[in-house]
Protein backbone atom coordinates (compact mmCIF):
# COMPACT_ATOMS: atom_id res chain seq x y z
CA UNK A 1 0.00 0.00 0.00
CA UNK A 2 1.36 3.12 -1.23
CA UNK A 3 2.64 6.05 1.69
CA UNK A 4 1.04 9.21 1.81
CA UNK A 5 2.61 11.85 3.97
CA UNK A 6 0.71 15.09 6.04
CA UNK A 7 2.89 17.45 7.07
CA UNK A 8 1.35 19.72 10.56
CA UNK A 9 -1.65 18.16 12.80
CA UNK A 10 -3.72 21.30 12.95
CA UNK A 11 -6.96 20.94 12.08
CA UNK A 12 -6.48 21.07 7.75
CA UNK A 13 -3.70 18.27 8.76
CA UNK A 14 -5.55 16.11 11.07
CA UNK A 15 -8.93 16.83 8.42
CA UNK A 16 -7.37 15.52 5.25
CA UNK A 17 -5.58 12.83 7.15
CA UNK A 18 -9.25 11.13 8.70
CA UNK A 19 -10.74 11.46 5.01
CA UNK A 20 -7.36 9.91 3.77
CA UNK A 21 -7.31 7.15 6.14
CA UNK A 22 -11.21 6.52 5.84
CA UNK A 23 -10.72 5.81 2.10
CA UNK A 24 -8.03 3.08 3.08
CA UNK A 25 -6.28 2.88 -0.21
CA UNK A 26 -3.48 4.49 1.27
CA UNK A 27 -0.98 4.63 4.49
CA UNK A 28 -1.06 7.64 6.10
CA UNK A 29 1.72 9.05 8.25
CA UNK A 30 1.31 12.29 10.29
CA UNK A 31 4.04 14.25 11.50
CA UNK A 32 3.54 16.64 14.08
CA UNK A 33 6.62 18.89 14.90
CA UNK A 34 4.79 19.44 18.68
CA UNK A 35 3.51 17.07 21.32
CA UNK A 36 -0.06 18.03 21.61
CA UNK A 37 -2.66 18.07 18.47
CA UNK A 38 -4.26 21.08 16.76
CA UNK A 39 -1.42 23.83 16.33
CA UNK A 40 -2.82 27.58 17.26
CA UNK A 41 -5.92 25.59 17.55
CA UNK A 42 -5.44 23.24 20.31
CA UNK A 43 -6.10 23.61 24.08
CA UNK A 44 -3.77 23.00 26.68
CA UNK A 45 -4.05 23.26 30.73
CA UNK A 46 -3.49 26.52 33.11
CA UNK A 47 -4.06 26.64 36.33
CA UNK A 48 -6.23 23.39 36.43
CA UNK A 49 -8.27 24.64 33.45
CA UNK A 50 -8.29 24.21 29.93
CA UNK A 51 -7.39 27.22 27.51
CA UNK A 52 -6.74 27.96 23.93
CA UNK A 53 -4.00 29.83 22.05
CA UNK A 54 -6.01 32.97 22.16
CA UNK A 55 -9.99 33.13 21.70
CA UNK A 56 -11.45 30.72 19.22
CA UNK A 57 -14.95 29.51 18.07
CA UNK A 58 -16.57 27.30 15.69
CA UNK A 59 -19.48 29.56 13.71
CA UNK A 60 -22.38 29.11 12.64
CA UNK A 61 -21.29 29.73 9.22
CA UNK A 62 -19.28 26.50 8.94
CA UNK A 63 -20.34 24.21 6.38
CA UNK A 64 -23.08 21.96 7.23
CA UNK A 65 -21.56 18.81 6.56
CA UNK A 66 -18.43 19.70 8.75
CA UNK A 67 -20.34 21.40 10.99
CA UNK A 68 -22.11 17.37 11.17
CA UNK A 69 -18.98 15.82 11.44
CA UNK A 70 -17.91 18.08 14.39
CA UNK A 71 -20.93 17.04 16.02
CA UNK A 72 -20.68 13.22 14.91
CA UNK A 73 -17.42 13.43 17.24
CA UNK A 74 -18.00 15.24 19.91
CA UNK A 75 -22.04 14.86 20.57
CA UNK A 76 -23.46 16.94 23.82
CA UNK A 77 -19.66 18.26 24.40
CA UNK A 78 -20.01 20.85 21.38
CA UNK A 79 -21.86 23.45 23.23
CA UNK A 80 -24.07 25.84 21.45
CA UNK A 81 -23.53 29.65 23.31
CA UNK A 82 -24.44 33.05 22.91
CA UNK A 83 -21.91 35.48 22.46
CA UNK A 84 -21.67 38.11 24.97
CA UNK A 85 -18.56 40.32 24.82
CA UNK A 86 -18.15 44.36 24.70
CA UNK A 87 -15.83 46.50 23.07
CA UNK A 88 -14.06 49.61 24.92
CA UNK A 89 -14.77 52.35 22.39
CA UNK A 90 -13.16 56.00 23.34
CA UNK A 91 -14.10 55.50 26.90
CA UNK A 92 -17.08 53.62 26.76
CA UNK A 93 -18.76 49.77 26.39
CA UNK A 94 -19.94 48.33 23.65
CA UNK A 95 -21.68 45.67 23.45
CA UNK A 96 -20.16 42.60 20.71
CA UNK A 97 -22.07 41.84 18.53
CA UNK A 98 -23.68 45.20 18.03
CA UNK A 99 -26.69 45.21 19.01
CA UNK A 100 -29.08 47.91 18.55
CA UNK A 101 -30.40 48.51 22.30
CA UNK A 102 -27.05 48.60 23.20
CA UNK A 103 -25.54 51.41 20.43
CA UNK A 104 -28.39 53.79 21.37
CA UNK A 105 -27.73 53.87 24.70
CA UNK A 106 -23.93 52.98 24.84
CA UNK A 107 -22.35 54.42 21.67
CA UNK A 108 -20.42 57.80 22.41
CA UNK A 109 -22.70 60.55 20.57
CA UNK A 110 -19.74 62.18 18.73
CA UNK A 111 -18.54 58.35 17.22
CA UNK A 112 -22.61 58.25 16.25
CA UNK A 113 -23.11 61.56 15.14
CA UNK A 114 -20.07 61.26 12.54
CA UNK A 115 -20.37 57.69 11.66
CA UNK A 116 -24.20 59.17 10.52
CA UNK A 117 -22.37 61.83 8.72
CA UNK A 118 -20.08 59.65 6.89
CA UNK A 119 -22.49 57.32 5.68
CA UNK A 120 -24.51 59.98 3.89
CA UNK A 121 -21.47 61.74 2.59
CA UNK A 122 -19.34 58.68 1.05
CA UNK A 123 -22.20 58.50 -1.73
CA UNK A 124 -20.70 61.95 -3.09
CA UNK A 125 -17.49 60.75 -2.95
CA UNK A 126 -15.57 58.92 -5.19
CA UNK A 127 -12.27 56.98 -4.69
CA UNK A 128 -9.25 57.61 -6.89
CA UNK A 129 -6.11 55.98 -6.91
CA UNK A 130 -4.38 52.62 -6.05
CA UNK A 131 -6.76 50.33 -3.46
CA UNK A 132 -4.98 50.03 0.14
CA UNK A 133 -6.68 48.73 3.33
CA UNK A 134 -7.07 52.13 4.47
CA UNK A 135 -9.06 53.13 1.33
CA UNK A 136 -11.30 50.11 1.14
CA UNK A 137 -12.46 50.48 4.77
CA UNK A 138 -12.60 54.20 4.55
CA UNK A 139 -14.58 53.93 1.33
CA UNK A 140 -17.24 51.28 3.01
CA UNK A 141 -17.24 52.68 6.41
CA UNK A 142 -16.28 56.45 6.50
CA UNK A 143 -13.47 58.29 8.46
CA UNK A 144 -14.77 58.19 11.67
CA UNK A 145 -15.17 54.19 12.26
CA UNK A 146 -12.15 53.69 10.70
CA UNK A 147 -10.42 56.91 12.72
CA UNK A 148 -11.76 55.58 16.06
CA UNK A 149 -11.75 51.66 15.43
CA UNK A 150 -10.67 49.80 12.71
CA UNK A 151 -7.23 51.99 12.12
CA UNK A 152 -5.86 51.63 15.28
CA UNK A 153 -7.04 47.95 15.79
CA UNK A 154 -5.18 47.47 12.64
CA UNK A 155 -2.26 49.18 13.63
CA UNK A 156 -2.01 46.79 16.68
CA UNK A 157 -2.31 44.27 15.26
CA UNK A 158 -0.52 44.06 12.33
CA UNK A 159 2.09 46.72 12.85
CA UNK A 160 1.60 48.52 10.06
CA UNK A 161 -0.35 52.08 9.00
CA UNK A 162 -3.33 50.93 7.19
CA UNK A 163 -2.17 52.64 3.91
CA UNK A 164 0.82 49.85 4.17
CA UNK A 165 -1.56 46.99 4.04
CA UNK A 166 -2.61 45.53 1.18
CA UNK A 167 -6.81 46.40 0.15
CA UNK A 168 -6.99 42.02 0.43
CA UNK A 169 -6.17 42.33 4.29
CA UNK A 170 -9.50 44.25 4.65
CA UNK A 171 -11.48 42.34 2.39
CA UNK A 172 -10.20 38.70 3.91
CA UNK A 173 -10.58 40.27 7.12
CA UNK A 174 -13.40 42.38 7.85
CA UNK A 175 -16.77 40.73 7.31
CA UNK A 176 -18.84 44.41 7.93
CA UNK A 177 -16.65 46.03 5.42
CA UNK A 178 -19.14 48.56 4.64
CA UNK A 179 -22.03 50.34 5.96
CA UNK A 180 -24.35 48.11 4.43
CA UNK A 181 -22.93 45.45 6.06
CA UNK A 182 -22.52 46.78 9.33
CA UNK A 183 -26.31 47.77 9.69
CA UNK A 184 -27.31 43.92 8.56
CA UNK A 185 -24.96 42.95 11.49
CA UNK A 186 -26.75 44.65 14.05
CA UNK A 187 -30.34 43.99 12.61
CA UNK A 188 -29.14 40.49 13.36
CA UNK A 189 -29.55 40.60 16.83
CA UNK A 190 -33.47 42.10 15.84
CA UNK A 191 -36.37 39.79 16.48
CA UNK A 192 -37.73 38.93 12.90
CA UNK A 193 -33.99 39.93 11.31
CA UNK A 194 -32.45 37.46 13.17
CA UNK A 195 -30.97 34.98 11.07
CA UNK A 196 -30.30 30.98 12.08
CA UNK A 197 -27.11 31.24 14.50
CA UNK A 198 -27.09 34.89 15.09
CA UNK A 199 -25.06 35.94 18.39
CA UNK A 200 -24.27 32.65 18.94
CA UNK A 201 -21.21 29.94 18.48
CA UNK A 202 -20.89 26.36 18.99
CA UNK A 203 -17.84 25.24 21.50
CA UNK A 204 -16.26 22.31 23.27
CA UNK A 205 -16.90 21.35 26.56
CA UNK A 206 -12.82 20.91 26.86
CA UNK A 207 -11.72 23.74 25.01
CA UNK A 208 -11.60 24.64 21.15
CA UNK A 209 -8.37 21.95 20.84
CA UNK A 210 -11.23 19.07 21.11
CA UNK A 211 -11.99 19.78 17.53
CA UNK A 212 -8.63 18.82 16.12
CA UNK A 213 -8.16 15.56 18.99
CA UNK A 214 -11.30 14.37 17.42
CA UNK A 215 -10.53 14.40 13.93
CA UNK A 216 -6.81 13.08 15.33
CA UNK A 217 -8.66 9.92 17.21
CA UNK A 218 -10.66 9.31 14.34
CA UNK A 219 -7.64 9.33 11.97
CA UNK A 220 -5.63 7.14 14.31
CA UNK A 221 -8.75 4.84 14.47
CA UNK A 222 -8.86 4.52 11.02
CA UNK A 223 -5.60 3.31 10.97
CA UNK A 224 -3.27 6.73 10.48
CA UNK A 225 -0.21 6.84 12.17
CA UNK A 226 0.70 10.67 14.19
CA UNK A 227 4.15 10.85 14.81
CA UNK A 228 4.25 13.78 17.91
CA UNK A 229 7.36 15.42 18.17
CA UNK A 230 8.60 14.72 14.65
CA UNK A 231 10.53 17.73 12.95
CA UNK A 232 10.88 17.60 9.28
CA UNK A 233 14.35 18.07 8.13
CA UNK A 234 14.14 18.00 4.29
CA UNK A 235 11.98 16.41 1.39
CA UNK A 236 13.72 15.36 -1.51
CA UNK A 237 12.86 13.64 -4.94
CA UNK A 238 13.89 10.34 -5.55
CA UNK A 239 12.83 7.76 -8.75
CA UNK A 240 8.83 9.20 -8.33
CA UNK A 241 8.32 9.29 -4.78
CA UNK A 242 9.30 11.76 -2.26
CA UNK A 243 11.48 10.84 0.69
CA UNK A 244 10.36 12.70 3.29
CA UNK A 245 13.39 13.52 6.60
CA UNK A 246 12.19 13.95 9.87
CA UNK A 247 13.92 13.87 13.34
CA UNK A 248 11.85 12.48 16.09
CA UNK A 249 12.97 11.45 19.60
CA UNK A 250 16.33 12.05 18.94
CA UNK A 251 16.34 9.87 15.57
CA UNK A 252 16.53 10.38 12.37
CA UNK A 253 13.68 8.84 9.83
CA UNK A 254 12.50 9.13 6.36
CA UNK A 255 9.45 8.11 4.60
CA UNK A 256 9.15 7.72 1.16
CA UNK A 257 5.86 8.89 -0.13
CA UNK A 258 3.73 8.99 -3.39
CA UNK A 259 2.15 12.18 -2.42
CA UNK A 260 2.74 15.16 0.46
CA UNK A 261 -0.42 17.20 2.02
CA UNK A 262 1.44 20.29 3.77
CA UNK A 263 0.20 22.40 6.06
CA UNK A 264 3.31 24.29 7.74
CA UNK A 265 3.55 27.93 6.62
CA UNK A 266 3.89 28.06 3.02
CA UNK A 267 7.58 29.61 3.22
CA UNK A 268 8.28 26.63 5.54
CA UNK A 269 7.78 24.27 2.62
CA UNK A 270 9.27 26.12 0.06
CA UNK A 271 12.64 25.87 2.03
CA UNK A 272 12.29 22.08 2.37
CA UNK A 273 12.18 21.36 -1.06
CA UNK A 274 15.36 23.30 -1.71
CA UNK A 275 13.87 25.46 -4.52
CA UNK A 276 15.83 28.37 -6.90
CA UNK A 277 17.08 31.27 -5.44
CA UNK A 278 14.34 33.88 -6.74
CA UNK A 279 11.99 31.51 -4.67
CA UNK A 280 14.40 31.07 -1.67
CA UNK A 281 13.96 35.38 -1.65
CA UNK A 282 10.29 35.86 -2.42
CA UNK A 283 10.08 33.23 0.80
CA UNK A 284 12.06 35.54 3.40
CA UNK A 285 10.14 39.01 1.90
CA UNK A 286 6.84 37.15 3.49
CA UNK A 287 5.61 39.07 6.75
CA UNK A 288 4.20 37.26 9.73
CA UNK A 289 2.66 39.21 12.59
CA UNK A 290 4.15 37.61 15.88
CA UNK A 291 1.44 36.86 19.03
CA UNK A 292 2.04 37.19 22.68
CA UNK A 293 -0.68 35.20 24.78
CA UNK A 294 -0.58 35.78 28.56
CA UNK A 295 -2.42 33.93 30.67
CA UNK A 296 -2.49 34.49 34.34
CA UNK A 297 -4.79 32.64 37.19
CA UNK A 298 -7.31 34.68 39.43
CA UNK A 299 -8.31 33.17 42.10
CA UNK A 300 -11.99 33.87 41.84
CA UNK A 301 -15.21 32.26 40.40
CA UNK A 302 -15.37 34.70 37.28
CA UNK A 303 -13.53 37.91 36.58
CA UNK A 304 -16.32 39.31 34.54
CA UNK A 305 -19.74 38.22 32.83
CA UNK A 306 -18.04 38.00 29.09
CA UNK A 307 -16.08 36.04 27.16
CA UNK A 308 -13.94 38.74 25.70
CA UNK A 309 -13.40 42.03 25.66
CA UNK A 310 -11.80 44.71 22.89
CA UNK A 311 -9.27 47.09 23.08
CA UNK A 312 -8.70 49.04 19.72
CA UNK A 313 -7.17 52.28 21.16
CA UNK A 314 -3.71 52.77 21.32
CA UNK A 315 -3.19 53.39 24.62
CA UNK A 316 -4.11 49.81 25.82
CA UNK A 317 -1.38 47.49 24.38
CA UNK A 318 -3.66 44.22 24.51
CA UNK A 319 -5.97 43.76 21.87
CA UNK A 320 -7.81 40.94 23.29
CA UNK A 321 -8.76 40.14 26.84
CA UNK A 322 -10.63 36.71 26.91
CA UNK A 323 -11.76 34.57 30.24
CA UNK A 324 -12.38 30.99 28.44
CA UNK A 325 -14.23 29.79 31.66
CA UNK A 326 -17.14 31.20 30.55
CA UNK A 327 -17.06 29.98 26.73
CA UNK A 328 -18.82 27.21 28.08
CA UNK A 329 -15.79 25.20 29.53
CA UNK A 330 -16.10 22.67 32.14
CA UNK A 331 -16.18 24.35 35.57
CA UNK A 332 -13.31 24.70 37.98
CA UNK A 333 -14.90 26.46 41.50
CA UNK A 334 -13.20 29.14 42.67
CA UNK A 335 -10.64 30.32 39.93
CA UNK A 336 -10.62 31.41 37.00
CA UNK A 337 -7.99 32.24 34.04
CA UNK A 338 -7.84 35.63 31.48
CA UNK A 339 -6.10 35.33 28.74
CA UNK A 340 -4.55 38.50 27.15
CA UNK A 341 -3.12 38.52 23.74
CA UNK A 342 -0.55 40.83 22.66
CA UNK A 343 0.70 41.37 18.99
CA UNK A 344 4.26 42.16 18.24
CA UNK A 345 7.08 41.47 16.37
CA UNK A 346 9.46 39.00 17.58
CA UNK A 347 12.70 41.93 17.27
CA UNK A 348 10.11 44.31 19.74
CA UNK A 349 10.94 44.53 23.49
CA UNK A 350 8.01 42.51 24.58
CA UNK A 351 9.09 39.45 22.90
CA UNK A 352 12.21 39.17 25.49
CA UNK A 353 10.02 39.93 28.48
CA UNK A 354 9.66 37.83 31.29
CA UNK A 355 6.55 36.34 32.65
CA UNK A 356 6.71 38.24 35.64
CA UNK A 357 7.03 41.60 32.98
CA UNK A 358 4.08 40.15 31.05
CA UNK A 359 1.85 39.56 33.92
CA UNK A 360 2.37 43.11 35.26
CA UNK A 361 1.48 44.31 31.55
CA UNK A 362 -1.52 42.57 31.46
CA UNK A 363 -2.64 43.89 35.06
CA UNK A 364 -1.58 47.79 33.80
CA UNK A 365 -3.68 47.25 30.93
CA UNK A 366 -6.79 46.37 32.97
CA UNK A 367 -6.41 49.45 34.98
CA UNK A 368 -6.00 51.59 31.87
CA UNK A 369 -9.36 49.82 30.29
CA UNK A 370 -11.20 50.47 34.07
CA UNK A 371 -11.32 47.01 34.89
CA UNK A 372 -11.33 46.01 37.77
CA UNK A 373 -8.06 44.36 39.53
CA UNK A 374 -8.04 40.96 39.00
CA UNK A 375 -6.40 40.49 43.01
CA UNK A 376 -4.03 37.71 43.76
CA UNK A 377 -2.56 36.35 40.69
CA UNK A 378 -1.30 32.98 40.88
CA UNK A 379 0.35 31.28 37.91
CA UNK A 380 1.58 33.18 34.87
CA UNK A 381 1.98 31.22 31.62
CA UNK A 382 3.02 32.94 28.52
CA UNK A 383 2.95 31.38 25.05
CA UNK A 384 4.59 32.94 22.24
CA UNK A 385 3.34 32.41 18.51
CA UNK A 386 5.99 33.67 15.83
CA UNK A 387 3.91 32.95 13.23
CA UNK A 388 0.47 33.94 14.04
CA UNK A 389 -1.09 36.14 11.07
CA UNK A 390 0.42 36.47 7.67
CA UNK A 391 0.57 40.07 6.64
CA UNK A 392 -0.67 41.49 3.34
CA UNK A 393 1.87 44.20 2.83
CA UNK A 394 1.08 45.83 -0.16
CA UNK A 395 3.63 44.50 -2.27
CA UNK A 396 2.90 41.05 -0.59
CA UNK A 397 0.78 39.26 -3.66
CA UNK A 398 3.92 39.81 -5.71
CA UNK A 399 6.53 37.42 -3.20
CA UNK A 400 3.18 35.10 -3.12
CA UNK A 401 3.14 34.36 -6.37
CA UNK A 402 6.62 33.62 -6.94
CA UNK A 403 6.28 30.44 -4.39
CA UNK A 404 2.70 29.88 -5.11
CA UNK A 405 3.94 29.33 -9.22
CA UNK A 406 7.07 26.93 -7.75
CA UNK A 407 4.44 25.07 -5.60
CA UNK A 408 2.09 24.27 -7.86
CA UNK A 409 4.79 22.51 -10.56
CA UNK A 410 5.96 20.43 -7.92
CA UNK A 411 4.20 16.83 -8.91
CA UNK A 412 2.72 15.34 -5.84
CA UNK A 413 2.62 17.76 -3.72
CA UNK A 414 0.04 19.79 -2.14
CA UNK A 415 0.10 22.78 0.40
CA UNK A 416 -3.54 23.81 2.04
CA UNK A 417 -4.43 25.58 4.91
CA UNK A 418 -4.22 28.50 6.93
CA UNK A 419 -0.44 28.85 7.03
CA UNK A 420 0.25 26.62 4.03
CA UNK A 421 -1.85 28.67 1.65
CA UNK A 422 -0.66 32.13 3.79
CA UNK A 423 -4.56 33.28 4.58
CA UNK A 424 -6.70 34.52 6.87
CA UNK A 425 -9.42 31.41 7.74
CA UNK A 426 -11.12 30.06 10.56
CA UNK A 427 -11.00 26.48 11.61
CA UNK A 428 -14.45 25.38 9.61
CA UNK A 429 -12.59 27.26 6.45
CA UNK A 430 -9.10 24.98 7.37
CA UNK A 431 -11.77 21.90 7.82
CA UNK A 432 -13.07 22.69 4.23
CA UNK A 433 -9.44 22.86 2.21
CA UNK A 434 -8.50 19.46 4.26
CA UNK A 435 -12.17 18.00 2.31
CA UNK A 436 -11.00 19.95 -1.32
CA UNK A 437 -7.35 18.47 -1.00
CA UNK A 438 -8.50 15.08 -0.39
CA UNK A 439 -11.09 15.07 -3.41
CA UNK A 440 -8.12 16.55 -5.19
CA UNK A 441 -6.00 13.53 -4.86
CA UNK A 442 -6.87 10.78 -7.20
CA UNK A 443 -5.23 7.88 -8.50
CA UNK A 444 -2.14 8.99 -6.39
CA UNK A 445 -2.22 12.34 -7.70
CA UNK A 446 -3.23 15.42 -7.55
CA UNK A 447 -5.96 16.90 -10.20
CA UNK A 448 -4.13 20.38 -9.90
CA UNK A 449 -7.60 21.79 -12.42
CA UNK A 450 -9.90 21.08 -10.06
CA UNK A 451 -7.87 22.63 -6.92
CA UNK A 452 -7.45 25.89 -8.65
CA UNK A 453 -11.33 25.65 -8.95
CA UNK A 454 -10.90 25.04 -5.26
CA UNK A 455 -8.69 28.29 -4.64
CA UNK A 456 -10.88 30.48 -6.28
CA UNK A 457 -13.77 29.49 -3.74
CA UNK A 458 -11.58 29.83 -0.72
CA UNK A 459 -10.43 33.07 -2.48
CA UNK A 460 -14.54 34.81 -1.14
CA UNK A 461 -13.62 33.32 2.14
CA UNK A 462 -13.89 36.13 4.70
CA UNK A 463 -12.54 35.78 8.49
CA UNK A 464 -15.80 35.81 11.03
CA UNK A 465 -14.74 37.63 14.57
Amino acid sequence: MPNVVVIGAGPAGLGAAWKLAVQGEQSVHVLERGEALGGNAGSFEVGGLRVDYGSHRLHPACDPGILSEIRGFLGDDLLDRPRHGRILLLGRWVHFPLKPADLLTHLPLGFAGGALFDSVAKRFSRRAGEETFATVLQAGLGPTICREFYFPYAEKIWGLQPSELHAEQARRRVSASSTGKLIRKVLSAVPGFKPPGSGRFFYPRRGFGAISEAYGEAAAKAGARILRGAGVTGIERVDKLWRVHLRAGGEEESIDATAVFSTVPMPVLARLLRPPAAVTAAAQALRYRAMMLIYIVVDKERYTEFDAHYFPGREIPITRMSEPKNYGLAQLPGRTVLCAELPCDTRDEVWAMNDAQLGQLFADSLRKAGLPAPGAIGEIVVKRLAQAYPIYTRDFFEHFAVIDSFLEDVPGVLTFGRQGLFVHDNTHHALRMAHAAVECFRGGSFDRSRWRQWRQEFASNVVED
